[in-house]
């Protein structure tokens, strides 16, 4: 599967800035899983919670301003799980309006689907 969607894309802002005036990688980290999360949910109608999350290197800063966008792709279905991967991007602006994109992380998410009590239950098409 080459194929990838966009998952989410949100616009950095000052309350996402650490002290050095980039953005918390705890951020990024949480876009990660909410957009894994929903690629997860295009595979079944059942809750999903996050079981794993693993490879997630920051080879870039994310910086203010910065439009992050976190594309999505499924790596696996098990039978009570779905593995996806989670590649994050940004558009950023340069000093005389030039537009540059850069590879920020990537990640590899592993969500567990489960009943109403919460036990892992099989993952069934929607």
């Amino acid at each position: 599967m080459t194929d990838r969607n966009i998952g989410i894309r949100v616009v950095m802002l000052p309350k996402h800035t650490n002290p050095m005036g980039t953005i918390f990688g705890g951020v990024i980290l949480s876009h990660i899983d909410v957009a894994g999360a929903i690629e997860a949910r295009r595979h079944s109608d059942r809750r999903f919670v996050t079981k794993l999350m693993q490879n997630v290197d920051f080879v870039a800063p994310v910086h203010l301003g910065d439009v992050v966008t976190f594309y999505t792709r499924t790596l696996r279905i098990g039978s009570t799980s779905v593995t996806v991967q989670i590649d994050v991007e940004v558009e950023r602006l340069g000093p005389h309006g030039d537009r540059a994109c850069v590879a920020v992380t990537t990640a590899q998410v592993v969500y567990v689907a489960i009943d109403d009590d919460g036990n892992p239950t099989p993952v069934t098409g929607s």
